[in-house]
């Protein structure tokens, strides 16, 4: 068996994060997910999918001329689209292209944290959690994004979970599979049950991931 990195996993997920910001990209009028040296761009002009997926994947570790290029074909990337409110990631441990981003007068907005394992070095017992119909638009409104969101997207290329409180829905998850790798998003709790599904929200989000490849 492979043993992966820590920076195996990072460069996987991020991987595996575009390819599921392409596929939604190919239901959304005019949007795509463009490549340039150094950097990825999802370029969603149009709602409802705007207000949500307009942000950029800067690689980390860049030199400072290639630092530079990527974030002008960020920028030329929104502005061609008419997109003037974006989100740049950077990692959080390269300060270099932070500062360049500072500079250019970028605020911090939130940190986004991402983690990763084999599915198969999973040692908890899965978390006893009432599962309802894995039903996309439930999971949808859960999620609470207005309807219709995302426009065109395909939910066979996605997995979904809801968890149930006392037979009430209340969490949610997605899964998207690119090759080996498995990337989970949008794990959401309602407020009212945060307690009775803390292990579906928070701690056992692997052993959720398992389960959402089970049942597909």
């Amino acid at each position: 068996m492979t043993v992966l990195t820590d920076a195996d996993l990072y460069l996987r997920g991020a991987e595996t994060l575009l390819a599921s910001r392409e596929e939604y990209a190919r239901g959304a009028t005019g949007a795509s997910v463009q490549r340039s040296p150094g950097v990825a761009a999802a370029v969603f002009p149009s709602e409802p999918e705007h207000a949500f997926y307009n942000n950029a994947l800067l690689e980390r570790d860049l030199a400072t001329a290639d630092r530079a290029d990527a974030i002008d074909a960020m920028e030329a990337a929104y502005a061609v689209a008419g997109i003037t409110r974006f989100a740049a990631w950077a990692y959080e441990s390269d300060e270099p292209l932070r500062a360049d981003l500072e500079r250019r007068g970028y605020t911090l907005a939130e940190w986004t944290r991402a983690r990763g394992m084999a599915l198969n070095d999973i040692r908890l017992p899965r978390p006893e959690i009432e599962l309802g119909p894995t039903d996309w638009f439930e999971y949808l409104r859960l999620l609470g994004v207005p309807p219709g969101f995302p426009a065109g997207a395909d939910p066979a290329a996605f997995h979904v979970l809801v968890a149930r409180v006392a037979g009430e829905n209340v969490a949610t998850a997605m899964a998207f599979d690119r090759g080996s790798d498995c990337g989970i998003y949008n794990v959401t709790t309602l407020e009212c049950a945060e307690d009775a599904v803390t292990g579906f929200a928070s701690t056992s989000e692997p052993v959720c991931g398992a389960g959402l490849r089970r049942r597909t």
